[in-house]
């Protein structure tokens, strides 16, 4: 049981009304293989919006559970997943999904940023002392901006936001995400609606960027560990990924640090 109970994960799902939740644990279901086909919200066809009246209103209603498993680095996670609502109306049921989470992906929209449900979850997830990581999504809407959502984060919600990526291409140009801690640029393969990707060289116009937000990454980790704090100043090429996963991991735990990633669900990127 122990040892079934270290890979085990609670993991909710937050956001504001709209921003894209269910649509993103529909590609989770799809990717690890729960499900064979995605469901789309606005077809009624979601897995997690079971309800009736969710089905036809296309909103979620209620939390819903389910569970998927996912191999990361030779380990078998067993990975619990609640939906939550996002309108204000059932904020009772967020509360009370967040007493038994070991963490919460916030979702924000690319467009819309924080918004006033975005505030009252964050809130609620203080009280519980749950970590965070964000989710900046939609990102290929007419308008969105993820550093932008980033300030908003630190500036609104007073989260200490530190991006991991940086998008390729902006709207509907949106086609992947600069990795800043290897350094590497990701397009998803639309052919199998984004199970797989690829990697791609850095832009020539972004190289000046990732050098300015990975530096950021490095120096918000450093703070977390004296190995990396000496390396940094030494050669900071020389630390591993397996070092800043490792900072960031202490960090986020201690709710010190909000890891940034962005996407976008529907266009299956991102997930």
């Amino acid at each position: 049981m122990s040892l079934d109970l270290l890979y085990t994960r609670n993991i909710g799902i937050a956001a504001h009304i709209d921003a894209g939740k269910t649509t993103c644990t529909e590609r989770i279901l799809y990717y690890t293989g729960v499900n064979h086909k995605i469901g789309e919200v606005h077809d009624g066809a979601a897995t997690m919006d079971w309800m009736v009246q969710e089905q036809e209103r296309g909103i979620t209603i209620t939390s819903a559970a389910t569970t998927c498993f996912w191999n990361y680095r030779g380990n078998k996670y067993k990975v619990n997943i609640i939906d939550t609502p996002g309108h204000v109306d059932f904020t009772v049921e967020v509360n009370r999904s967040l007493r038994i989470l070991d963490g919460l992906v916030f979702l924000f929209s690319a467009v819309d940023g924080v918004e006033p449900q975005s505030e009252t979850n964050w809130r609620l997830a203080d009280n519980y002392n749950v970590t965070r990581i964000g989710f900046v999504n939609k990102m290929d809407r007419s308008g969105a901006d993820f550093l932008a959502v980033v300030k908003q984060v630190k500036d609104v919600l007073g989260g200490n936001a530190v991006p991991l990526q940086l998008p390729i291409g902006a709207e509907e140009n949106f086609i992947g995400v600069v990795d800043l801690i290897n350094n590497r640029g990701i397009v998803w393969n639309e052919e199998d609606k984004g199970m797989t990707f690829k990697e791609v060289p850095i832009p020539a116009d972004m190289e000046e960027d990732v050098k300015e937000w990975r530096q950021k990454l490095l120096e918000s980790v450093s703070d977390f560990d004296d190995k990396i704090m000496e390396k940094y100043f030494e050669d900071p090429n020389s630390i591993t990924e397996a070092e800043i996963l490792g900072a960031l991991r202490k960090a986020c735990v201690a709710n010190k640090v909000v890891p940034m990633v962005c996407g976008s669900a529907f266009k299956n990127k991102g997930v």
